[in-house]
């Protein structure tokens, strides 16, 4: 019988968007026709949101990227100021980014195998993809210890993913170096989970919870809704980078609602673009064309482009492109978590 070792061999890893200047490539895909031009006009518009002095931008992640080696690529947009705040699902950042920075590692893998023999060696698949189960339970035990140290109360998702920085600071994680959470932390860029409990971090909450019956932490949706409308608020122009669908998609256009309700007249996002493989026909979200989110206010049709391809193969494209242009080098970090820490002082 084959062990987990025979199976965990091949470590994934992850792209780097400064070895391959794909310009020319990308410059090239806009003479031609069908995805290639789309993918070149979504690279122009990202390349103009980070021109903008006005526009904040908001990257939304769906999917399973960062077992699939896109963690670098979020990583260097964070980095080099080409983000200012991510919505994410927790998978990514808690069961992937966070457990990557515990030291673990995703394996290269295949469909073509027996789920239930890996069932057996305590082995989850993500298509062509390993990961160590046991090894998960270590991350999940890890969320459970963060938040026994924290005051019992109800927090922001935004807040949870602070602390969760804060521990790899303080604990120092042997791939710390390349972690999303650990370089938001650091340059002061928000991560917003809408479903937080749909993750590692969910199962460190029962544990925690059923050790702490009477006082423990909990979630708060209302205030993670609250924060991210702040970003609208606190910035004249937005632009909206979506991988994937999904919460984390429509978190983000709905706060247009949201600080239209406040303040009345709020611009839609100004740019828009959104690399998906769904389809529109179903009536689903992820599916839903950002020509429609214009007919709920939400997204302005001027700049805004669909990318149908998978994320691993378009989004090395779009980023690096705007990274080998060389945009982002005058932009300034805008450091959105301060918002919240100065709001803390006052209060």
């Amino acid at each position: 019988m084959a062990t987990k070792k025979d199976y965990l061999k091949e470590v994934v890893k992850h792209i780097d968007i400064k070895e391959h200047n794909v310009v020319k490539l990308v410059d090239d895909m806009g003479e031609m026709a069908f995805s290639a031009r789309d993918l070149n006009r979504a690279a122009k518009i990202y390349e103009m949101m980070l021109k903008d002095d006005n526009c904040a931008v908001i990257l939304t992640l769906a999917g399973s990227l960062f077992s699939a080696g896109l963690k670098k690529v979020v990583y260097d947009m964070v980095m080099n100021n080409m983000v200012d705040a991510i919505v994410s699902t927790g998978a990514i950042m808690v069961d992937q980014d966070f457990f990557e920075a515990l030291g673990f590692k995703h394996y290269k893998g295949t469909k073509w195998v027996d789920d239930n023999e890996l069932r057996d060696l305590h082995i989850d698949r993500i298509y062509d993809t390993f990961i160590d189960e046991d090894e998960l339970r270590i991350c999940d035990d890890t969320t459970a210890k963060i938040f026994d140290s924290m005051e019992p109360k109800a927090y922001s998702s935004r807040e949870f993913m602070w602390e969760f920085g804060k521990y790899l600071e303080e604990n120092g994680g042997p791939k710390c170096d390349d972690s999303v959470v650990y370089a938001c932390y650091k340059k002061n860029v928000p991560i917003f989970i809408p479903a937080f409990s749909d993750c590692s971090a969910g199962f460190g909450l029962v544990i925690h919870q059923h050790n702490n019956p009477e006082k423990h932490v909990a979630v708060d949706s209302g205030k993670d809704f609250y924060e991210l409308t702040k970003i609208k608020l606190h910035s004249k122009e937005t632009g909206i980078f979506m991988i994937g669908g999904g919460v984390p998609k429509n978190f983000t256009q709905d706060i247009v609602v949201a600080a239209d309700i406040l303040m009345e007249e709020a611009d839609m996002h100004k740019y828009a673009i959104q690399i998906t493989v769904a389809d529109e026909r179903d009536g689903a979200l992820s599916g839903s064309t950002l020509k429609e989110a214009s007919s709920w206010g939400k997204v302005s049709t001027t700049y805004e482009q669909m990318v149908y391809s998978e994320a691993t193969i378009a989004m090395p494209l779009i980023v690096g492109y705007a990274y080998h242009k060389g945009v982002w080098k005058n932009r300034k970090a805008r450091e959105f978590q301060k918002i919240y820490q100065k709001e803390n002082v006052t209060a």
